[in-house]
């Protein structure tokens, strides 16, 4: 078992930037990949960004060099920095971790709101 909890949502002006935090606990060695999703209202769960446990990264074609995904002590913390945020990118963003079983364990979610 894997368990995640977010932190670091709220809101941010347009331009502005913000840092989420995913924090693992449980059975972290068997974790292969960390993303971060989101999903806004009447759309579907989009990849915004993920890592793995080979340090490998991928984003999604949205991102456009804007956020950057990085993880502290391997896998047990992933964060996600967010720069130059459009009301566009407003939405619940959730942590999900994929075992090499494929197994996957999603976080509650946080919310990100981007307003003037």
């Amino acid at each position: 078992q894997v368990q995640l909890v977010e932190s670091g949502g709220g809101l941010a002006q347009p331009g502005g930037s913000l840092r989420l935090s995913c924090a693992a606990s449980g059975h972290i060695d068997a974790i292969k990949t960390v993303g971060w999703y989101r999903q806004s209202s009447g759309r579907e769960r989009d990849l915004v960004a993920q890592i793995s446990t080979y340090g490998s990264t991928q984003y999604g074609d949205f991102v456009k060099g804007r956020f950057t995904v990085s993880s502290d002590n391997g896998l047990k913390t992933v964060n996600l920095q967010m720069n130059n945020l459009t009301p566009e990118d407003t939405a619940v963003y959730y942590c999900r971790a994929l075992t090499f079983a494929t197994n996957e364990y999603w976080g509650q979610g946080t919310q990100v709101t981007v307003s003037s």
